[in-house]
């Protein structure tokens, strides 16, 4: 029988009763003022009512999730599920451990609830001692009755969620978004009396699908927080541009473009959508480069592919490459052009009434017709021989990604959506995609022109569907290699 092994503790922590209860005391009485409702409030509303809709007298959860563990004590900043951040209104940091449920109400349809671990009081030691959620250590926190205020929502402590949950259970059954907490799903797991593989996942991986889908329209709120997220893309895009010099006389000339990316990430929104792949020469035919531990040279080029979050978790998803120096090569201006047409014939393509795939077959086929006109498609090959999805695809070795993804509230929004509604789906007013073609050879590839060889080169704009046509939102960047060319010449005539 194994002895307990003693626990490691290097805290320094008073804790006497006599310290607690000085602690306790002497705290001025602080007035809370509640808010008015959120902005998002309203559309987070009709957001939960399409659910409720489409489940009609079922439980459903929506958990926010918890803290993830860094390294030993040391957490993640947290970020909301997106699900709960769309259907609660919830962005940012905002809050950990809560869970949005939605109660079966008759008539009603649904009402929805969200559980929050409230503040605790300064008659409490946690707001001391509690690392995690105490304010002393990470701020104060709002009171349920401000949280339900601010987003017009009913707010019930957390520690009410595990008996609300089992309620009538199996005369009401429950469905749960499995990944967004594992304890949360344990418990509706057990409250089921099913284990985690038992008969309830697909009905839980309907309700997660149902969810992204549902984000693939956006309305006019999340339509807003794009042209936030892609304006403050745009300014921190204009700051790389001002620092390539200083880049270029870097040892990692790729982090410094990251930090100058972050910067203005971070104050003007949460922060990056995602890693932001900052790739000079040979690394910009890496597609995702984000290790960003290189230098930039003068004469290569630098993609940078970075997006700005806003607080409410909206992303942008924008793509320049920049000739380092400020002038195209004539063999990068040739790959540049090259790509600039295929993204121009994806823009075209991106309307109401055309497919997702529509935007990508378009493109694809200028990528197939210049390879074709370069000589570097196999003999006998033709344009159309190449476009054959089964027999062909040779092109695809220098541009092996697709053209577009949705965009949203995640970077590859919706992405849980079956193919009939995202690829084969029509497009409608209201989506937001990416159009982002590229070409890239790699040093080492001998099927590739020895002048191409270590040019990679992509392009991507984050474009609106609109009744009219489509508008280009990150269309204020740059994108011909002349405009492309000035823009790096003012920025030097700036500084």
């Amino acid at each position: 029988m194994s002895q307990e092994q003693p626990q490691a503790t290097h805290r320094s922590r008073p804790t006497g009763e006599a310290f607690n209860a000085f602690m306790r005391q002497g705290w001025a009485p602080s007035e809370e003022v509640l808010p008015q409702a959120a902005p998002v409030a309203a559309y987070a509303s009709k957001r939960r009512g399409l659910v409720s809709a489409a489940f009609d007298g079922e439980r459903l959860v929506v958990p926010a999730g918890g803290l993830k563990v860094r390294s030993n004590d040391t957490d993640y900043v947290f970020r909301p599920h997106s699900a709960f951040a769309h259907l609660s209104g919830l962005g940012a940091d905002r809050e950990p451990d809560a869970v949005l449920v939605l109660e079966p109400a008759g008539k009603e349809g649904h009402e929805a609830v969200l559980y929050v671990q409230p503040p605790a009081g300064r008659t409490s030691t946690e707001f001391f001692s509690d690392s995690r959620m105490g304010e002393f250590w990470i701020g104060s926190r709002p009171s349920l009755a401000a949280i339900a205020a601010e987003l017009d929502i009913t707010t019930r402590p957390l520690s009410e969620f595990a008996d609300a949950v089992a309620k009538d259970v199996p005369i009401v059954s429950v469905r749960v978004v499995r990944d967004a907490d594992a304890e949360v799903s344990a418990l509706v797991d057990r409250v089921r009396d099913r284990d985690e593989d038992g008969a309830d996942n697909e009905s839980d991986a309907e309700l997660a699908r149902v969810l992204s889908t549902l984000r693939l329209v956006k309305d006019e709120w999340e339509i807003e927080q794009m042209v936030l997220a892609v304006e403050a893309t745009a300014t921190a895009f204009d700051a790389v541009v001002a620092h390539l010099p200083r880049a270029a006389h870097s040892e990692r000339g790729e982090r410094w473009i990251e930090g100058v990316f972050g910067l203005h990430a971070r104050h003007t929104g949460n922060g990056v959508g995602y890693d932001s792949i900052c790739a000079a020469g040979e690394h910009a035919t890496t597609l995702h480069w984000i290790r960003n531990t290189g230098a930039i040279h003068d004469g290569e080029l630098l993609l940078l592919d970075a997006g700005v979050e806003t607080d409410a978790l909206y992303t942008a998803d924008v793509t320049r490459t920049l000739p380092v120096n400020g002038t195209f090569s004539p063999a990068q201006r040739k790959v540049y052009e090259a790509v600039l047409d295929a993204q121009e014939a994806g823009l075209a393509a991106a309307v109401p009434g055309n497919t997702f795939k529509d935007v990508h077959a378009a493109a694809i086929r200028v990528i197939a017709q210049r390879l074709h006109q370069w000589g570097m498609l196999p003999d006998g090959v033709s344009v159309d021989d190449t476009l054959d999805p089964e027999h062909g695809q040779f092109h695809r070795r220098w541009m092996v990604h697709g053209t577009s993804h949705h965009l949203g509230i995640d970077v590859h929004d919706c992405a849980l959506a079956l193919r009939q509604d995202y690829m084969d789906g029509e497009l409608r007013p209201g989506m937001v995609i990416t159009v982002e073609p590229g070409l890239y050879f790699k040093t080492d590839d001998e099927l590739a022109p020895e002048e191409l060889r270590g040019i990679g080169v992509r392009i991507e704009d984050d474009v609106l569907i609109t009744n009219e046509g489509n508008q280009n939102l990150s269309g204020m960047l740059p994108r011909t290699a002349e405009a492309v060319e000035q823009w790096i010449t003012q920025a030097g005539d700036r500084r």
